[in-house]
């Protein structure tokens, strides 16, 4: 018993100092940030910020048009990620619950799609955009953000789908309900866990993605966030100050995102015990 609570221990010190190295680049960054006239990356990592300017961050908000650029990017990112969930969820129900025909090639079409690296199928989604007048439009590059991650997400959901038991729908059945209540009274409460993860790695992904939005928007007013962090970068190449502090507001949606969703991840098994033996 001793030996064990020992073990347990030194698993907790091993962990606990592997998530201090983890976040040290973190708080020098943030230390950083915080530094007046930063022009020279301090000789040794700062994890306490000895002082607390702010004036970074004000200097990066209004710089490059950083504040409408952040704004784009608010609009596409929760535009994409909420049509991303919608879509990859009906198509997962879809393939783990309804029949038709060529479910299962369509199906493999998607998994085939999955295997093609997205800059070799940027060239020719840019040709069609263009074809249909939507480039430099946010309806384009809308477009190529959510079918770029129907195909995954729909995998994704389909597995967990079909680990709902299928007695649930009975009494939906029963009473008159149809496919779309079923997906709407049934799946979609029961899937929250799979649903968060999925707009967490949705959001994330568009937020931080620069080379889809630098082919498709050719408008500067129309570019987003990481796209001015570029250009700051390219502006201010040696205030340090500034550009981490930029790289913080950045960051500061994707960790709020995470707070809001992540305590859906603790409650899984929605459906164990719902059916009665």
């Amino acid at each position: 018993m001793v030996k064990k609570r020992f073990i347990q221990i030194l698993i907790h010190l091993i962990l606990i100092v592997i998530v201090i190295f983890s976040l040290m680049p973190f708080l020098n960054m943030i230390s950083t940030s915080l530094i007046p006239n930063s022009y020279v990356m301090p000789s040794k990592p700062q994890i306490i910020p000895k002082q607390f300017y702010l004036g970074n961050y004000i200097t990066a908000w209004e710089g490059e048009n950083f504040s409408r650029y952040f704004l784009n990017s608010v609009f596409v990112t929760v535009t994409s990620t909420i049509l991303t969930i919608f879509i990859s969820s009906l198509s997962g129900y879809g393939f783990a619950r309804l029949k038709f025909p060529g479910k299962k090639t369509i199906f493999n079409i998607y998994i085939f799609s999955l295997m093609m690296p997205a800059i070799l199928a940027l060239i020719s989604q840019f040709t069609i955009l263009q074809g249909l007048h939507l480039v430099d439009t946010y309806t384009g590059l809308l477009l190529l953000y959510i079918s770029g991650g129907v195909a995954g997400n729909t995998f994704f959901l389909k597995g967990f789908f079909e680990t709902i038991p299928k007695e649930l729908e009975e009494s939906i059945i029963i009473d008159g309900g149809n496919k779309w209540t079923i997906y709407r009274k049934i799946i979609i409460p029961l899937s929250k866990p799979a649903l968060a993860t999925m707009a967490i790695g949705s959001f994330s992904g568009t937020w931080m993605e620069v080379f889809t939005a630098l082919t498709v928007i050719k408008t500067q007013s129309k570019r987003t966030l990481p796209i001015a962090v570029k250009l700051l970068q390219n502006g201010k190449a040696t205030q340090w100050g500034v550009i981490f502090a930029a790289a913080i507001l950045v960051l500061i949606p994707i960790i709020i995102i995470f707070i809001v969703f992540n305590k859906q991840f603790i409650k899984s098994g929605g459906s164990e015990g719902a059916v009665k033996g």
